[in-house]
């Protein structure tokens, strides 16, 4: 899939968001010009994973620019705006970072922000060729160079970021090198974006995949089925302690028993170096409902509560590699985000 799906693209008067909730289904998109209207569509999750957010926050500020002149807002007004913005999800720092990063130039104006927004977007695209590269590189030189089984969790692709993808776009690039057997795409509860989503892009790509429920990950990666798997991240602690999709643990339990390995793949900009580890990652809880009902209809008793947590926390001793578009962190083996922050300061 050379031509990606535009995940998030500036209209110049607003974001065009391809709407992830009604894929695979239908190919539509939603367009945005007021705050409230972006911070709907990101709770909802018509535009998802941490790169995007990231994204999506920079022009969001654009918006709440261009709003707060249209309606006459005060600078408290339109800062108020953006700070709705900023905090729309609470785990992915992508989307705080992509905010932070274009508000110093609000006082040159709504284009200006936009220019900004505009750069990070495309070295998003820059920065996930890279983790492309780097991660195929590290994988085959460990794994063997030969066609492999990959298994996968959640979205991580060109639909989580402004495009190729950051796990996904591992993939991808090994698959180009003809280093691709098959890949298991955990169906991720309870939105399933690895079925409607991940499977999506793959099939689109001519990539050969599988989805399989959630449980059954550990399974396939214990009986010898797979031999890495790759995952996103939606915040990474200093020393390494990596947030994703809630299920990504199991992943990683199952790998480390299994001697396989592990890799996380995401820009730099995931990296939370304010946070020492995972206990300090906000674990955002998503409405009962995701999980107590399908379909319109509810699917457990009445009167019974849920516990639906969006993400989990895999320990960095879980960790085989993370890969940025810097390069590779062997995490579990010591190298840690802070230390090679310390370095390369």
């Amino acid at each position: 899939m050379e031509n990606d799906a535009r995940t998030v693209e500036w209209t110049g008067e607003g974001l065009r968001l391809l709407d992830q909730t009604v894929l695979p289904g239908r190919v539509e998109h939603v367009v945005v010009d007021d705050v409230a209207a972006l911070v709907d569509a990101i709770r909802r999750l018509v535009v998802r994973g941490a790169p995007a957010l990231g994204v999506a926050g920079a022009f969001g500020v654009a918006i709440a620019v261009r709003q707060a002149a249209r309606e006459g807002w005060d600078d408290a007004g339109r800062d108020a705006a953006i700070a709705r913005v900023r905090q729309a999800r609470p785990t992915a720092v992508n989307l705080a970072a992509g905010v932070d990063r274009v508000r110093p130039y609000v006082a040159k104006g709504a284009d200006a922000v936009a220019a900004e927004a505009q750069a990070l977007l495309d070295e998003d695209v820059r920065g996930n060729r890279a983790i492309g590269a780097f991660g195929a590189d590290w994988i085959l030189a460990r794994a063997g160079d030969r066609p492999l089984r990959i298994l996968t969790h959640c979205n991580a692709g060109a639909l989580a970021t402004a495009g190729w993808g950051t796990a996904l776009g591992v993939v991808r690039e090994l698959h180009a090198r003809g280093r691709v057997e098959m890949v298991y795409a955990d169906e991720t509860r309870p939105l399933l974006q690895g079925a409607r989503l991940t499977a999506w892009e793959l099939d689109r790509a001519g990539i050969p995949c599988a989805v399989q429920a959630d449980g059954a990950a550990p399974s396939t990666i214990l009986r010898g089925l797979a031999d890495v798997a790759v995952i996103g991240a939606d915040r990474i602690a200093a020393n390494g302690d990596t947030a994703n999709k809630i299920g990504s643990v199991g992943v990683a339990l199952a790998c480390h028993a299994a001697g396989i390995p592990m890799v996380v793949a995401a820009p730099w900009s995931t990296v939370d170096l304010a946070v020492p580890d995972g206990a300090g990652i906000p674990i955002e809880e998503r409405p009962a409902a995701e999980i107590l009902s399908w379909g319109g209809a509810r699917t457990a008793p009445d009167g019974v509560g849920a516990h639906n947590p969006a993400f989990d926390v895999t320990p960095a001793r879980l960790v085989t590699a993370l890969v940025t578009e810097t390069g590779v962190l062997e995490v579990s083996a010591g190298v840690t985000p802070a230390q090679r922050a310390a370095e390369n300061p």
